[in-house]
């Protein structure tokens, strides 16, 4: 079967009332990570052969724009809490029991990961890797799952999204703007000295959940073009005044050395951000849906879709797939050294191709934990305990806390 009929069965066999447009910007989004992920994070090699961490971002200051475009979970938690409120109303039980359908399929591939890496750590040790290399590659691995947690969470509030929106419409979001603006505003602001680090954790739910209510309030038709006007040109706007004005911090990601972050916890830039993406995406979405019309270019937006979670949770175990092995030949361009010449740039864009292909090629396996877990059986539960036990194993070893 040739690509072009197989992707016209994948477009034959999609329901009429399947909204591409949300799969499309979902896969966008998924893309996104892997990209920023293996463009903006890079190696050195210490005189052990040990991988540490680094990025281009602390030489390339210019290329903060960039992690602007790639910055795209804004959008991803749009489009999930505008498909978490069709999923809602589609429910057949209660909200309990569709909450737990939901979070477990979140779950398992974290789980999966986990322990799979769980068990690797003391191969790879045995077969010469260093330590640090390991810890380098377990903070790696464990630093995407972050956001299952957080999305988790957000999750389990769509009921009262739901209620919320339904009462103020797309303005349901506008109290978590101002939530985030008043701890950045303790945080940055006169008072900066006497307020404790952990107060910018109290930024980590309202963050995220500004552009899911968004979603929410999209998904039951309270947001149209004229909302979505006001997102944009209004997110821009602020975003604009807080960098130019507030002096934030130009990249959407953590630059090491530097002691302020927009992403963890999120800043308002990160809001700012999210409301112009998100009222594009509401603007565009009717021609998004056109184009993905064409076969050949819904085909790889309903792949991408399927793989949501082995992509996010395995896109980094692909680079360390290259890089653990190229760090024992020595100072390998692109992998090995530093990112701090534009040679470095130039190398890691040709690797690039290669990180995506052991992705697909991890995919292959790695998706069987997306897919249900058997019961009834005393032989399967032992082994979700079993895998339970390697992924406490592995954070533990990840956060070291041991």
């Amino acid at each position: 079967m040739s690509v072009k009929q197989l992707a016209a069965r994948i477009d034959a066999r999609t329901p009429a009332r399947r909204d591409r447009a949300i799969d499309g910007l979902r896969a966008l989004a998924l893309l996104a990570v892997p990209a920023g992920h293996w463009l903006l994070g890079g190696f050195t090699l210490d005189s052990g052969g040990a991988l540490h961490n680094a990025s281009p971002l602390a030489t390339f200051g210019f290329f903060a724009p960039l992690s602007w475009l790639l910055q795209m979970l804004g959008i991803f938690f749009l489009v999930g809490g505008y498909a978490s409120v069709l999923s809602y109303r589609r429910r057949t039980s209660t909200t309990g029991a569709w909450l737990r359908g939901r979070l477990v399929r979140l779950g398992r591939p974290v789980l999966g990961v986990t322990a799979v890496w769980a068990a690797m750590i003391p191969v790879l040790y045995a077969l010469g890797v260093p330590g640090d290399t390991l810890h380098t590659a377990s903070t790696l691995v464990i630093q995407p799952l972050w956001f299952v947690g957080v999305y988790t969470v957000v999750t389990a509030l769509t009921p009262y999204c739901v209620r919320l929106a339904k009462r103020l419409g797309g303005w349901a979001a506008a109290p978590l703007l101002a939530s985030v603006a008043v701890v950045d505003f303790l945080r940055y602001g006169p008072y900066a000295d006497a307020v404790p680090s952990w107060l910018s954790l109290l930024n980590i739910v309202p963050g995220w959940l500004f552009a899911y209510q968004l979603g929410v309030s999209w998904g039951e038709g309270r947001i149209g073009k004229r909302g979505a006007r006001l997102l944009l040109v209004g997110g821009s706007v602020l975003f604009a005044v807080l960098l130019l004005a507030f002096h934030y911090p130009a990249s959407m990601v953590g630059v090491p050395g530097e002691a302020r972050t927009n992403s963890h916890p999120p800043s308002l830039l990160v809001l700012a951000l999210a409301a112009a993406q998100s009222g594009a995406a509401i603007l565009l979405r009717d021609r998004i849906a056109r184009f993905l019309r064409r076969p050949m270019v819904w085909a790889p937006v309903v792949v991408i879709n399927l793989s949501a979670m082995t992509i996010l949770c395995w896109h980094q175990t692909a680079m360390l797939a290259a890089a653990v092995p190229a760090s024992f030949a020595g100072a390998v361009p692109g992998l090995t050294t530093g990112p701090d010449t534009i040679g470095w740039v130039l190398a890691r864009l040709a690797w690039m191709p290669v990180f995506a292909g052991l992705l697909v090629l991890i995919a292959r396996y790695a998706r069987r934990f997306e897919a249900p877990w058997q019961s009834g059986t005393g032989a399967a539960g032992a082994r979700r305990v079993a895998a339970g036990a390697l992924a406490a194993g592995f954070a533990v070893f990840a956060l070291r806390l041991a």
